[in-house]
């Protein structure tokens, strides 16, 4: 792959650090544990690597590659260290001698503050897909293990994306780092085509099933954007008769590890995931990911995206938008440097029309056992004596394809098109609620859950029936819906407004990804609509 290419000689020649922008799914792992796997003293017990990853996930992937490597190498012992699961046995694998440990930040956190690893001596620090880990809020974490390894370590830092926060990482913790980029900076793969489809809002499950319908061979991975649309999609998936199952941050890590053993064993077909659980997923055959929701922040997109297209194969990210989220589309674009191409969603007919086929297909390349079957030849063909050729496949084909038969025989055209929309005849304004979403930098280190962020942010208003949904509590910041005309009186209000001595920010989620790459452009002023608001509640009030 490109990225071992031009990183392992590097690494085996140069002693200096380096930071390495690559795709997921490219081969990083064997980039960096190559080169450490040859450098490593195995004779000596001592910890002499550690190496950061995001998620429990890719943290024992991470761990199974490295031990494929080192296969032949004797006694050379990697322990991973991360959470739910038993740390009493990880204190153990550590104590009797680890010489590489691949942990996760709060994990590894934990262990140091109880004095159970010594990482003082170590000479090499890799920090394994570091835009997600800042992403997912471990800046402190990070900061506090960094501060106790030695200055003479050597830093290798492996990210998909290179957001600010990284570029203070580099700065802080690295001594003049070669810089390796394979492709663009912060592009999609190459490998990955990117496609979407515009529904309307009430039709996007529809979208969904008729998606996974058309590709008979589809193994896939359906992003959600919270954890409980997560579970409500997989269970209805799994009641329409998929083979599906959810991945999300409320499973135990025992749930967790069943699901993905499904899933890497192909007994699933869709595995629907939130961002966060399905970080560090690595199969390199999945064909499609499909983007119910498009993410808060657009840089997420590329991770999804990622997940397919692996190890050199090509793959299928789809999203899935209604009529007021196109616009996303451009930006994405812009981001990853990949044009999308517009798909219409198979009609009904269509759908049959493949899933019929592909089972003719599946009938003509079986492979037929004629010695076993001779014994039973005479009663079978007594059995189907009176039926024709022409009957026979009819029944075959209608025992097999009789779901979708059934469920797209009267099916309607799903498809929205931008221009129709445009010409068709303006109807009666009915009032109804136009949602924005907002993010708060308060979330699960400040102990609040969905329940409890709704009561405070009500309280705080003084506004105990504000429509509030969506509510998607993360690590240190959490992402809601809200009413579009309350929503300048809602950031207005939290203005100079502290929590525990720390001020409270809250702006638009996507605002707040603009002021995120441009921090010099001023912010539009919000009064004249928190102005219009408060008028009519006083109006209302009268």
């Amino acid at each position: 792959m490109p990225v071992q290419a031009r990183v392992i000689p590097f690494l085996l020649q140069e002693e200096q650090d380096l930071i390495a922008l690559a795709q997921t799914g490219t081969g990083k792992t064997a980039a960096f544990g190559i080169p450490i796997l040859q450098r490593i003293n195995s004779a000596s017990a001592k910890t002499q690597a550690l190496i950061l990853a995001p998620t429990r996930e890719l943290c024992v992937q991470i761990t199974e590659d490295l031990k494929r490597l080192a296969r032949h190498m004797g006694r050379l012992t990697i322990v991973p260290i991360y959470g739910g699961a038993n740390i009493v046995t990880q204190i153990k694998q550590v104590a009797a001698g680890a010489q590489i440990v691949v942990a996760t930040p709060g994990r590894m956190l934990d262990l140091l503050s109880r004095r159970k690893i010594d990482v003082s001596a170590i000479d090499w620090l890799v920090l394994d897909e570091a835009d997600e880990m800042l992403d997912m809020g471990f800046k402190e974490d990070l900061d506090a293990i960094l501060s106790g390894t030695p200055e003479g370590k050597r830093v290798l830092l492996f990210s998909a994306t290179m957001p600010r926060g990284v570029e203070a990482i580099a700065d802080g913790y690295m001594k003049t780092p070669k810089a390796i980029t394979i492709g663009a900076k912060n592009a999609g793969a190459e490998t990955v085509q990117h496609q979407y489809y515009v529904v309307h809002a009430k039709d996007r499950y529809a979208a969904l099933r008729r998606i996974a319908d058309y590709y008979p061979g589809v193994y896939a991975i359906v992003f959600c954007r919270t954890r409980q649309e997560t579970q409500e999609i997989a269970d209805a998936l799994i009641k329409d008769g998929y083979n599906a199952d959810a991945l999300h941050g409320e499973l135990s890590q025992t749930q967790r590890d069943h699901v993905m053993k499904r899933f890497r064993a192909r007994q699933l077909q869709m595995l629907v995931a939130t961002d966060v659980a399905a970080r560090g997923i690595d199969v390199s055959s999945v064909t499609h990911i499909i983007n119910y929701n498009l993410p808060d922040d657009i840089e997420n997109y590329t991770h999804r995206s990622g997940r397919t297209g692996r190890a050199g194969r090509s793959g299928i990210s789809v999203v899935i938008v209604n009529l007021k989220e196109v616009y996303r589309i451009r930006q994405i674009e812009r981001q990853i440097g990949r044009p999308f191409e517009q798909v219409r969603i198979p009609t009904g007919w269509e759908v049959c029309e493949k899933q019929l086929l592909h089972l003719v297909d599946r009938i003509r390349d079986t492979e037929v056992c004629y010695d076993a079957l001779d014994a039973f030849r005479p009663a079978i063909d007594e059995r189907l004596r009176e039926l024709s050729k022409e009957d026979l496949i009819r029944r075959i084909v209608s025992m097999e394809g009789k779901r979708f038969l059934n469920d797209y025989r009267n099916a309607v055209d799903l498809n929205v098109t931008l221009k129709q929309e445009k010409d068709k005849p303006r109807e009666k304004k009915v009032a109804r609620l136009t949602m924005v979403r907002l993010v708060i930098n308060l979330g699960q280190v400040d102990r609040f859950t969905d329940r409890s962020l709704r009561t405070f942010l009500t309280d705080r208003l003084n506004l105990p029936t504000l429509p509030i949904d969506r509510m998607e509590v993360t690590r240190n910041r959490s992402f809601f819906e809200i009413d579009a005309q309350v929503a300048p009186f809602v950031i207005a209000k939290f203005e100079r407004k502290k929590f525990q001595g720390r001020s409270i920010l809250i702006d638009y989620a996507d605002r707040r990804e603009q002021q995120r790459k441009n921090p010099e452009r001023p912010r539009r002023d919000s009064f004249k609509a928190t102005n219009a608001f408060m008028a009519k509640k006083r109006k209302g009030k009268k």
